[in-house]
């Protein structure tokens, strides 16, 4: 995962090399942060495809993030492709929901 800040989104998000983005905001003493990166790490295979490019941010660390998406709690993912929002999974919830939801979009974009 790369490390971002709201003053470096943009531009992260405008490199197009892989056609999907996720970003994971989380912040330290979260605990569904913690459950979701312990299982993210437990299965690191499962959260790893081709064309998708992780970035992530503290927003504890840089609340401008969570100002520049309006989020009332973490952890948050946003998928991009290029600088647009295709959508928001907030909270986790859990390992088979996220992967599918994030197939979902794989497979709509190869669609187009």
């Amino acid at each position: 995962m790369q490390r971002v800040h709201e003053a470096t989104l943009d531009a992260a998000l405008a490199d197009t090399a892989q056609p999907l983005t996720v970003l994971f905001l989380w912040g330290r003493d979260c605990p569904n942060c913690d459950i979701a990166k312990r299982a993210m790490l437990l299965a690191k295979e499962r959260f790893q495809w081709e064309p998708v490019r992780w970035l992530h941010d503290n927003v504890y660390e840089d609340p401008a993030m969570a100002t520049r998406f309006g989020l009332h709690g973490i952890p948050a993912f946003f998928v991009f492709a290029g600088q647009r929002k295709l959508g928001r999974i907030t909270s986790w919830p859990g390992a088979q929901p996220f992967v599918e939801a994030i197939e979902r979009q794989l497979a709509h974009l190869a669609e187009t």
